[in-house]
């Protein structure tokens, strides 16, 4: 049985990580949609363009950014962590 400490350990831990996640989709999120609406009220490219490179920045934010920490485990006793 954990002792209180390490109880108290682990839910810092999981509190830090959904604020981390949050921090990560919004920063992904304000991204994308900077990039969307400048390539189409400023640019030439319009709004398929705008719309196909927001998808291609999405896609690489999530790949780089989100899918790395996802699968990271809780538990700071696991091995390998």
């Amino acid at each position: 049985m954990p002792s209180e400490s390490e109880v108290h350990l682990l839910d810092h831990e999981r509190t830090y990580h959904v604020f981390n996640m949050l921090v990560r989709w919004s920063m992904v999120l304000l991204g994308t949609t900077i990039l969307v609406l400048t390539l189409w009220f400023a640019t030439p490219a319009g709004f398929l363009g705008a719309a196909v490179a927001g998808l291609v920045a999405f896609g690489l934010g999530y790949w780089f950014v989100i899918r790395h920490e996802a699968h990271q485990p809780l538990d700071l006793w696991v091995v390998g962590r």
